[in-house]
């Protein structure tokens, strides 16, 4: 499935193999996609209905992924006009987002070497899905 940004497309992956839950996995996508530029505030979402149709699983899923986004402050769902990614920015004290992004990079090193890669493959990787030169603090 494609969303269509205003100047990136966004496609819907599913690895049914990756032991990751089919939810999990488009949440996660969505954070890439904003995180990455690929999604912006006011992108519409394609609805929960489309969305298992062309994945093939099942709309409880889809709701499930977008109700957690919903409540997490990325997605804004409008009665009859659909989802869009929402358009204030998610804010959280600096502690907590310390604590998460320690925790996605330990879950990321960790997958990384249950698939057989080292954790310098894997900084590579991120270094080039990065729309600039990465800045050290």
């Amino acid at each position: 499935m494609i969303v269509k940004s205003n100047s990136h497309s966004f496609h819907f992956t599913l690895d049914l193999h990756s032991g990751v839950p089919v939810y999990r996995q488009l949440i996660d996508q969505v954070r890439s996609g904003v995180a990455l530029g690929t999604l912006n505030a006011g992108d519409q979402l394609p609805t929960v209905r489309q969305l298992s149709v062309d994945l093939a699983i099942n709309p409880n899923t889809v709701m499930r992924a977008y109700r957690e986004l919903e409540l997490g402050g990325m997605l804004e769902t409008h009665q009859g006009t659909g989802t869009f990614i929402a358009k204030k920015k998610v804010e959280r004290k600096e502690a907590e987002r310390e604590r998460q992004l320690t925790r996605l990079a330990s879950e990321a090193a960790a997958r990384a070497g249950a698939a057989g890669f080292t954790v310098e493959e894997l900084l590579e990787r991120l270094s080039e899905l990065s729309p600039q030169p990465a800045r050290r603090r």
